[in-house]
């Protein structure tokens, strides 16, 4: 068993293997294949229950794990990503990020507009944006062009 882990799954590459609509839990179910989840978390350094409720759809999967596993399954690292909700973060020092940051913290000074929980932690510039178009649905108002 040892020397399972030291070698990868001997598969072809893969890339073409990930059809456009396919949901993140069932196409890591899908790439898994033959291997077993003992096999994979093992070589993913997740537990076996977080993968099996992330193949049932039950969990998204950090970017750390989906990188394990993009390199595990041999399949393009981004797009697993990108599947995954973990797509490519704008500029943060960009027009567009100061605009959201900007519209973001309007929503957050707006004493008529306290709906849900704040945030405790950083967010992410694509959560920011998320939370700005919310709002202007909401409110009618237009913050960000």
């Amino acid at each position: 068993m040892a020397e399972l882990d030291q070698h990868p799954p001997q598969q072809p590459d893969r890339e073409d293997d990930l059809p456009p609509n396919e949901e993140i839990g069932p196409l890591l179910k899908r790439l898994r294949g033959p291997l077993s989840l003992r096999d994979v978390t093992r070589r993913a350094g997740v537990s076996s229950s977080y993968l099996s409720e992330i193949e049932r759809g039950e969990r998204q999967p950090g970017p750390n794990v989906v990188r394990k596993l993009a390199q595990l399954y041999r399949v393009d690292e981004d797009e697993l990503l990108k599947r995954a909700g973990h797509g490519p973060q704008p500029d943060p020092h960009g027009d567009d990020a100061l605009e959201v940051e900007r519209a973001y913290r309007y929503v957050l000074d707006d004493p008529h507009f306290r709906v849900g929980t704040r945030p405790d932690g950083p967010l992410t510039l694509n959560s920011k944006r998320f939370i700005v178009e919310m709002y202007q649905k909401l409110t009618g108002r237009r913050l960000l062009e």
